[in-house]
């Protein structure tokens, strides 16, 4: 194989890198202008340059290889080719049509994927695709560039814990223009002057605290779930999914004291009585402070929900703190959750879920703007006005055989700058319930303040 340096020489005839005075998308006048989508129309340079950029990296720590759409994609594929690592492919946007799908491609959660791009300068294009990659269950922890404009991007991502391998950087390249004559000193640096006054900068949006959210919420439930987060030091909530009332009860009376609230489905409960159900259910949340979230997951006509909460056998109005509510009916079909609060569906962490993006940012308009919604769930960050529950939260598993799929807390706080976590089988399930909800608050708790 040529050495690196004959290797760009290649590059360079192909017109990849052009100097002068060129405008860039954001405005700004650069001296140099990168673009390496020529390298695809030539097969001995591409096969070159997949060999180049997998040399890098420890390619056994990798089960995918995904490009950044659109120039990256045909060297993702080559480097799939020559690699044997499996090529998925992550579409601009999900289809409108069949599947609706926006990662095309063989693989399960729980794999980890590396990511490609040809160049890197603010890191912005990454940090939109890797969160759509995750959704699915994958694992991104390496990114491999071919040219980094070292303008602030890798520092960003390796900042929020990526490992960056770049094959050039846009010194490398000018030192190589310069010794073989195709740069002048003077050019040189007026290209480093530019790098210097042009590092791109990240005003990363502080994250708020629990104290700083009970400032700004004005909604009495999450102003009660928040006084009980810093009074616990907790953010757990519990899913409940159990059958009967004795298990309900007995789950309570384990967790109870380690959760801010006790998430139920009372449709499932094969026993279901008011007074034996529902009046020993609100002793013990009075008894250890926390809320009732019926996981009802409204989805109707306001009328029909009205009925549904309000009449027939549970009656969720007369004992629920806050509950679910899908919002794909539309703004009006939430005025019926009077005297309670409204959790939104935003996203779902199901494997296939058609919560795509323009869903969510169309169900977030609506809860932003509601006076019953108070927060959303979803496996995706939300606008601080918002309280963001999370679920399928897991400390030993990454899936199972339904379609669940399974976020660490640590990733929960960190990456989706959760509020609240929700933990149903790993505790519900576990052989000592009271010792599992006394991990998870611990572990939760700790994520929480290791992500500020």
């Amino acid at each position: 194989m040529e050495t690196k340096k004959e290797f760009f020489l290649e590059c360079y005839k192909l017109g990849i890198i052009k100097f002068g005075r060129f405008t860039l998308k954001s405005g700004i006048e650069s001296p140099f202008y990168v673009d390496l989508r020529p390298l695809a129309s030539d097969p001995k340079i591409l096969k070159l340059l997949a060999n180049y950029l997998l040399d890098m990296l420890p390619l056994d720590n990798f089960d995918l290889i995904c490009g950044v759409p659109y120039a990256a994609l045909p060297m993702a594929t080559a480097m799939s080719l020559e690699s044997y690592l499996p090529l998925i492919i992550k579409r601009k946007e999900a289809k409108q049509y069949g599947t609706k799908k926006i990662l095309e491609g063989i693989y399960k959660p729980g794999q980890n994927c590396l990511l490609v791009e040809d160049v890197i300068t603010s890191g912005a294009s990454l940090l939109e695709t890797i969160p759509e990659i995750e959704n699915e269950g994958i694992t991104v922890s390496d990114i491999v560039v071919v040219l980094d404009r070292q303008q602030g991007g890798r520092e960003m991502l390796e900042k929020k814990g990526f490992r960056v391998h770049s094959l050039f950087t846009i010194s490398d390249v000018c030192k190589i223009l310069k010794d073989e004559g195709h740069l002048t000193d003077d050019e040189v640096e007026r290209i480093n002057d530019f790098l210097a006054g042009n590092v791109v900068k990240f005003e990363e949006e502080k994250r708020i605290s629990y104290e700083e959210k009970l400032e700004i919420c004005d909604h009495s439930v999450a102003q009660k779930l928040l006084e009980i987060a810093i009074e616990k030091r907790s953010n757990l909530i519990v899913s409940a999914d159990v059958t009967s009332t004795q298990e309900l009860l007995a789950l309570a009376e384990k967790v109870g004291p380690h959760i801010v609230a006790l998430k139920t489905h009372m449709d499932i409960l094969m026993d279901f009585d008011p007074d034996k159900t529902i009046l020993p259910l609100k002793d013990l949340a009075t008894k250890y402070n926390f809320l009732l979230m019926e996981d009802r997951k409204f989805a109707d006509i306001g009328n029909t929900q009205e009925l549904q909460f309000a009449y027939g056998i549970y009656k969720i109005s007369n004992w629920a703190d806050f509950v679910t509510a899908q919002v794909i009916a539309g703004y009006e079909s939430l005025d019926c959750f009077r005297n309670v609060g409204v959790v939104a569906i935003l996203g779902m962490s199901s494997k296939g879920t058609l919560t795509n993006s323009d869903y969510r940012e169309a169900a977030t308009k609506i809860a932003l703007s509601h006076p019953n919604v108070f927060g959303g769930v979803s496996q995706n960050k939300t606008p601080n006005e918002l309280l963001l529950f999370t679920p399928g939260i897991n400390l030993a598993e990454a899936g199972d055989d339904k379609g669940q799929q399974y976020n660490t807390p640590e990733h929960a706080f960190e990456q989706l700058e959760t509020d609240f976590i929700i933990v149903g089988r790993g505790i519900y399930k576990s052989p000592d319930a009271e010792k599992a909800a006394l991990s998870y608050k611990i572990a939760g708790w700790n994520a929480y303040e290791a992500s500020f």
